[in-house]
Parts: C-alpha cells; structure tokens; sequence
C-alpha cells in the first residue's frame, strides 16, 4: 500500500483549519485512552501534547485520560467507564489491535465517533486513524543501519542482521516490522531471524537476542529493534555477552535512555517522533468530531480516513540538531553525570 505522505507543518495547519475554521466553539467530553505504561512517551508527550491543545480550542470541553497499563480487560472497563461519562469522542490507542475491533463497534453503534490513534484497528475501521508512518519508521530505521554497514565497509558475506519486532497484538508494530523486513530483504545482507516481543517488553527482548547471540555469534552485524526498549533490551544482551564492538542497534521514539545510548555509542538511531504532534493533530480531529464536522484526511489505511507524519532518524551525528536545538529534548535532561563527557564531544551544553 503506498501512503501519500506530508509534512508535519502542512498536516497540522490542515488539521486546525479543517477543525476550527468552520465552526464555533463548543463542548463536550473527548477520552483519550492509551496502552501501556511500558513507555515513558504516553504519560510525559502524548497526553500533554492533546490535553494542552484541547484546552486551547475548547476551553469548556472534558478531556478524561486513562491508560490500559497492556492489560485488554482493563482497557475495555476504561472505554465502558468514559462512554458512561458522556464521552462524544474516544481517542483509543489499543493494547491489542484485534481485540479493539469490538471497542470500535460498540462506539459507533452509540454514535459515539472513535479515532484510533498510533495503533491502526484493521478488523473494524474506526472513524479516523491519526498517527506517524509506522512502516515508514520501520523501514527507515532498518536503511538508515545498512547504510551505516555500507559506509563502514562492513561485508555482507556470511553475516546478516537480527530484527526484533513489538508486540504480536498491535498492527502498528505490525506494520514497522514490514517496513523493517522490505529494507532488509532488499539489501545485500542477510535476514538471519525475527521475533515477535510480547507487551513490547525489553526483558523479553534482551532474552531472545541473547538465545540469538549464542546461535549466531559474530554474524550478527546488526539489529533492527522496533523501539527504544527493544533497542535497549538488544543492547544490553550484547553487552552481557561482552560482544565489542557492539553491532549497530537501532530504535524508536527518541527516549532520554536511548539518546543517552546513542550519544554514548551504544545504540545506533532512533526515530525522532514528538508525540506531542500527533496528540495536538487528535485533539482537532476530536473538537471537529464535536462539532459535527469531518476531519480532512490525505490517506486511507485499513479503510479509515487516515493522517499519517513523517518523522525524522536520529543518530550520534544529528542528534543535537534535531533533539537538542529544537527543544524536543534539553540539555540537561540528556546529559547527566554518566553522559556528560559524550555530550561534550558533540557540542551540547
């Protein structure tokens, strides 16, 4: 499936137009539930980022916020509990992309508008989906390794590249893992294996590439890790397995640990992906939901009208200009006692 792609300026400034521009303001209640507290970015990005806009262009509506913590059971309670508070819109990012299908029905079935959000919901087409390219990411992470074992001169003979996927219950690691596999397929190197993690899980990551590390020793060139705590778990398999120099790992969502693994040489890239974008672009989904109003789309996945951002790669060399110089990230959040030296070495004060 090609996805037409735009800017993330262009994107927001449809997105507020299409919201705002027609329509006076208004109220009600919007839920934004998302999946797991695995990850740092829901609490600290995701749901500042939407919170601060809604309040911006509505100020007299109700934002509620849960997180389902990975656990499918609690999720469904929560999406019960907020359609019994009123909710007219429900931002869901599922913890199990299948299992949210009944979700989306339930909803619709109650005139309730549904927009999924980083997760796609392939089974039943929610009313709008807003998040980043997640196959884009994936195939962008994994090119951006290859080009790094080309330039470095890196052989491809008898060597190939792990791939450590998300988690099996969510489409959008479904869709990253594609784009991971299309840019590895296509290079010179190997595919040597891949594995589904369960929850996205670093533990459960850092065991499989260590079971990896013993099957394929010094093959290993590299490994595309689907984000920052897979990318982390991998690193710290090949740590304690005393592999040096550590094969390039790559990652996503631009965490402080993994910015500070990457300054450090540690961990390869990762994706630069300001949550905060996406959750800003569902807030106007939402307040044009609200108004009765349709949100301008400029793609379609899984049948639903669909925004898509494109996100930038980081790794050791553009990491100040991309992270640091825009304010994404400060300095003084990144460099702390153990990174400050590395810090140094890159001109971030």
């Amino acid at each position: 499936m090609k996805l037409k792609l735009t800017t993330v300026a262009a994107t927001l400034t449809a997105l507020f137009l299409s919201s705002t521009a027609s329509y006076a303001q208004t109220t009600g209640t919007v839920a934004f539930l998302m999946p797991d507290q695995g990850s740092t970015r829901y609490d600290e990005h995701d749901w500042p980022g939407f919170q601060a806009e809604l309040k911006k262009i509505c100020p007299d509506c109700k934002a509620i916020y849960q997180n389902g913590n990975n656990d499918v059971a609690l999720q469904q309670q929560q999406f019960n509990s907020v359609i019994a508070q009123g909710a007219a819109v429900v931002v869901l990012d599922p913890v199990d992309s299948g299992a949210a299908a009944a979700m989306v029905e339930l909803g619709q079935a109650q005139g309730i508008k549904i927009v999924a959000y980083d997760r796609p919901i392939p089974d039943r087409a929610p009313d709008f989906y807003v998040s980043f390219d997640n196959e884009g990411i994936g195939y962008a992470i994994a090119q951006s390794l290859i080009e790094h074992l080309r330039i470095t001169g890196v052989s491809p003979e008898g060597v190939g590249i792990l791939q450590v996927n998300g988690s099996p219950t969510d489409a959008a690691a479904g869709l990253i893992a594609d784009g991971s596999r299309r840019a590895v397929e296509e290079s010179e190197y190997e595919h040597l294996a891949e594995f589904d993690t369960p929850g996205w899980a670093p533990p459960k990551a850092q065991e499989w590439v260590a079971g990896q590390i013993t099957r394929f020793g010094n093959q290993i060139v590299g490994v595309v890790a689907a984000n920052d705590g897979t990318g982390g778990g991998s690193v710290a398999a090949l740590k304690a397995a005393g592999v040096d120099p550590i094969p390039p790992v790559t990652g996503n969502d631009a965490e402080i640990a993994a910015l500070q693994l990457i300054i450090a040489g540690d961990q390869f890239n990762t994706i630069s992906k300001p949550s905060e974008i996406v959750g800003a672009a569902a807030a106007n989904i939402a307040f044009t939901f609200l108004n009765g109003g349709t949100p301008e789309a400029t793609t379609t996945l899984y049948d639903a009208p669909s925004q898509l951002f494109v996100p930038a790669v980081v790794t050791r060399g553009n990491l100040k200009e991309i992270v640091i110089d825009t304010g994404i990230v400060t300095a003084e959040q990144l460099c702390t006692d153990d990174f400050a030296a590395y810090c140094a070495e890159l001109g971030i004060e």
